[in-house]
């Protein structure tokens, strides 16, 4: 299985762990991430996760998130395919431009799974083709069952 995280996915164990969505959402992107580091999933990095990534102005959060992206078996790169798919995804569902790349580079990459934290997203698109997007407390309802 392929799955592509969201940024906010990375970040998710550094917000406020008071809330208890933001809890949960922590526990389970890092459940995530357990199951990549045991070879149960490949995780997908992508430039626009690295380009998010060095825009971080905490710098605790970046070295942690630049340690996590060395678990991604796959790599997306730019290239025009990339940037044509990110364009027609903005158009046709609404999306902000980096949500739109973020996903683009996930069908590039072949992803059964997208997940994200951003409410946005999940509301206005739930599947690209073969790939679900979803919220990572989704994801791990499904897999449990």
């Amino acid at each position: 299985m392929i799955v592509y995280l969201d940024e906010n996915c990375f970040q998710r164990g550094f917000d406020d762990q008071a809330q208890v969505r933001i809890k949960m959402e922590a526990i389970a992107c890092q459940d995530v991430i357990q199951r990549a580091e045991a070879g149960e999933l490949d995780l997908v990095w992508s430039f626009m996760l690295l380009d998010e990534t060095l825009q971080c102005p905490f710098p605790e959060r970046k070295m942690a998130v630049l340690r996590l992206s060395k678990i991604c078996k796959i790599r997306v790169g730019p290239s025009d395919d990339v940037y044509r798919r990110a364009f027609s995804l903005g158009k046709d569902y609404g999306l902000a431009a980096k949500d739109a790349v973020h996903l683009a580079c996930a069908a590039k990459a072949h992803s059964d799974i997208f997940l994200s934290c951003d409410d946005d997203i999940i509301k206005k698109i739930k599947r690209l083709e073969n790939m679900e997007i979803m919220n990572p407390i989704d994801y791990i309802r499904k897999e449990v069952q």
